[in-house]
């Protein structure tokens, strides 16, 4: 059987691009002083009392970063308020507390551009975080392309954010390789007929996305070290 190479490499960012998400949502619930059982069953009572996740909200600007805590309060015990939880501060201010940057990615990324891939990020993001997570990377000088859920209004795993990277890029399904570490948003981009890979590691993506561009064939795969 014959492949058609890979000409684009598409990565998420956060979990992916930062430290893990786990991590994050740990530290937040440490950081407020509510326990992070309670919090997780805060999260998910908003979500069955408003028909969606606040956080699938946020990421469409469908509702604002105060209104999503405000959700989350109210799933709370204790009638705590914002400024209970948070004081003065955005959510997103303690939040980015505890991301950091996943500098070995950012690196084979820039090894994949001077190897002659395009690269490009899909993520699933919130509005007011947009100046935190852009101060974190070189984004002009890592991706060819950014697609945004807060800007489109849609998000991971539906099939019409893929579609529109795809079109912004311009490139094929079968041209891209995909790297996120969630499984339902890597099955949404095998559905749609890119190369997908599932982040558990750092090293493991690497090692997996080296593997594959190497079995498409191409001067580039076999550039990469």
């Amino acid at each position: 059987m014959t492949f058609r190479p890979i000409t684009t490499v598409v990565v998420d960012y956060g979990g992916v691009l930062t430290n893990p998400l786990e991590e994050t949502f740990a530290a937040f619930a440490r950081a407020v002083d509510v326990p992070l059982p309670e919090l997780r069953q805060a999260f998910a009572r908003a979500a069955q009392r408003h028909g969606s996740s606040p956080m699938a909200d946020l990421e469409t600007a469908r509702c604002t970063e105060r209104e999503m805590v405000e959700r989350v309060l109210a799933e709370l015990p204790g009638g705590r308020t914002y400024a209970d939880l948070l004081g003065d501060e955005p959510f997103g201010e303690v939040w980015f507390r505890a991301r950091t940057v996943n500098e070995r990615l950012v690196r084979f990324l820039r090894e994949l551009r001077q190897s002659g891939y395009r690269t490009a990020l899909l993520t699933n993001n919130v509005k007011e975080w947009g100046p935190r997570w852009r101060a974190q990377l070189p984004v002009d000088e890592l991706f060819d392309a950014v697609v945004d859920s807060c800007e489109e209004g849609v998000r991971k795993p539906e099939p019409l954010i893929y579609r529109r990277l795809l079109e912004r890029l311009p490139a094929a399904a079968h041209e891209c390789l995909f790297l996120d570490d969630l499984e339902e948003n890597c099955q949404a981009a095998s559905d749609i007929g890119m190369l997908a890979v599932h982040f558990t590691t750092t090293e493991e993506a690497v090692d997996q996305i080296v593997a594959l561009l190497r079995s498409r064939g191409g001067a580039y795969g076999r550039s990469l070290v």
